[in-house]
Protein backbone atom coordinates (compact mmCIF):
# COMPACT_ATOMS: atom_id res chain seq x y z
CA UNK A 1 0.00 0.00 0.00
CA UNK A 2 1.19 3.17 -0.78
CA UNK A 3 1.22 5.63 2.05
CA UNK A 4 0.00 9.27 2.11
CA UNK A 5 3.68 10.87 2.36
CA UNK A 6 4.28 9.24 -1.02
CA UNK A 7 1.53 10.81 -2.82
CA UNK A 8 2.87 14.37 -1.67
CA UNK A 9 5.19 16.22 -3.31
CA UNK A 10 6.38 17.17 0.05
CA UNK A 11 10.06 15.80 1.65
CA UNK A 12 10.61 12.48 2.95
CA UNK A 13 11.12 13.49 6.48
CA UNK A 14 13.33 11.36 8.16
CA UNK A 15 13.10 9.37 11.15
CA UNK A 16 14.57 10.09 14.61
CA UNK A 17 16.65 7.15 14.56
CA UNK A 18 18.47 6.44 11.12
CA UNK A 19 20.93 4.24 13.00
CA UNK A 20 21.77 0.54 12.17
CA UNK A 21 19.02 -0.73 14.19
CA UNK A 22 16.65 1.43 12.06
CA UNK A 23 18.50 1.26 8.72
CA UNK A 24 16.05 -1.24 6.89
CA UNK A 25 12.59 0.87 7.46
CA UNK A 26 15.01 4.01 6.92
CA UNK A 27 15.94 2.13 3.64
CA UNK A 28 12.28 0.90 2.47
CA UNK A 29 10.94 4.40 2.98
CA UNK A 30 13.45 5.99 0.67
CA UNK A 31 13.19 3.36 -1.61
CA UNK A 32 9.04 3.80 -2.27
CA UNK A 33 8.96 7.71 -2.35
CA UNK A 34 12.23 7.22 -4.41
CA UNK A 35 9.72 4.56 -6.70
CA UNK A 36 7.37 6.90 -6.92
CA UNK A 37 8.75 10.75 -7.35
CA UNK A 38 11.06 12.13 -10.65
CA UNK A 39 12.87 13.87 -7.73
CA UNK A 40 13.62 12.98 -4.31
CA UNK A 41 14.17 15.86 -0.91
CA UNK A 42 15.07 14.36 2.07
CA UNK A 43 14.52 16.15 5.32
CA UNK A 44 16.67 15.34 7.78
CA UNK A 45 16.06 17.79 10.29
CA UNK A 46 14.66 15.33 13.04
CA UNK A 47 17.31 13.03 12.96
CA UNK A 48 18.60 12.65 16.63
CA UNK A 49 20.42 9.24 16.03
CA UNK A 50 22.55 8.90 13.07
CA UNK A 51 25.80 6.77 11.86
CA UNK A 52 27.70 5.67 9.06
CA UNK A 53 24.90 3.26 7.90
CA UNK A 54 22.35 6.03 7.33
CA UNK A 55 25.35 8.24 5.18
CA UNK A 56 25.74 5.13 3.39
CA UNK A 57 22.16 5.15 2.48
CA UNK A 58 21.90 8.54 1.84
CA UNK A 59 25.02 8.49 -0.09
CA UNK A 60 24.20 5.66 -2.24
CA UNK A 61 20.31 7.31 -2.49
CA UNK A 62 22.02 10.41 -3.99
CA UNK A 63 24.03 8.56 -6.58
CA UNK A 64 21.41 6.51 -7.79
CA UNK A 65 19.28 9.32 -8.65
CA UNK A 66 22.23 10.85 -10.87
CA UNK A 67 22.66 7.80 -12.46
CA UNK A 68 19.16 7.92 -13.51
CA UNK A 69 19.34 11.75 -14.34
CA UNK A 70 17.07 12.79 -11.44
CA UNK A 71 17.55 14.81 -8.54
CA UNK A 72 17.96 14.15 -4.95
CA UNK A 73 18.23 16.89 -2.12
CA UNK A 74 18.82 16.69 1.50
CA UNK A 75 17.60 19.35 3.43
CA UNK A 76 18.07 20.71 6.91
CA UNK A 77 20.17 17.84 8.09
CA UNK A 78 20.30 17.88 12.00
CA UNK A 79 23.54 18.83 13.99
CA UNK A 80 23.51 14.93 14.58
CA UNK A 81 23.27 14.16 11.26
CA UNK A 82 25.45 16.56 10.11
CA UNK A 83 28.44 14.93 12.78
CA UNK A 84 27.31 11.51 11.30
CA UNK A 85 28.49 13.06 7.92
CA UNK A 86 31.72 14.23 9.11
CA UNK A 87 32.71 10.73 11.22
CA UNK A 88 31.95 9.13 7.82
CA UNK A 89 34.78 11.31 6.05
CA UNK A 90 32.86 14.08 4.56
CA UNK A 91 34.87 16.86 6.18
CA UNK A 92 33.21 19.77 5.16
CA UNK A 93 30.12 21.39 3.20
CA UNK A 94 32.10 21.02 0.04
CA UNK A 95 32.42 17.20 -0.02
CA UNK A 96 28.62 16.63 0.80
CA UNK A 97 27.48 19.07 -1.88
CA UNK A 98 29.26 16.71 -4.58
CA UNK A 99 26.57 14.39 -3.43
CA UNK A 100 23.36 16.38 -3.01
CA UNK A 101 21.54 19.41 -3.96
CA UNK A 102 21.03 21.72 -1.21
CA UNK A 103 17.42 23.33 -0.41
CA UNK A 104 18.12 26.27 0.57
CA UNK A 105 15.46 28.17 2.59
CA UNK A 106 12.38 26.89 0.10
CA UNK A 107 14.57 27.50 -2.71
Amino acid sequence: MVSEYLKSKEAVKLPADCSIAAIREVHEMIRDAFGQRAALEIDGSCVDKADVTSIQLLISTAKTGRDQGRAVALTAPSEVLRNAIRRAGFAGDAAVDRHFAYKKDGI
